[in-house]
């Protein structure tokens, strides 16, 4: 199960690729209409880079519920 949860809002999304060119894991990629993915979410480690760099502030990212359950 993954630890964190990416939303992105393709509405708000512009496609400018930021997300993608900052996340150290690829975690990011772009889907057939040209908005930002999530391509990989077990290889996320919640580090925000693609939350801070968004310019749009179109991608959110959460700690899984399980894990806010646990804590």
């Amino acid at each position: 199960m993954a630890k964190y949860i990416i939303d992105v809002r393709k509405n708000w999304c512009k496609s400018c690729g930021i997300c993608i060119d900052f996340c150290p894991k690829g975690v990011l990629g772009f889907d057939t209409e040209g908005k930002a993915a999530v391509l990989d979410l077990e290889s996320c480690t919640g580090c925000m880079m693609c939350e801070y760099r968004c310019p749009d502030f179109a991608i959110k990212v959460e700690g899984s519920e399980s894990n806010e359950a646990a804590s």
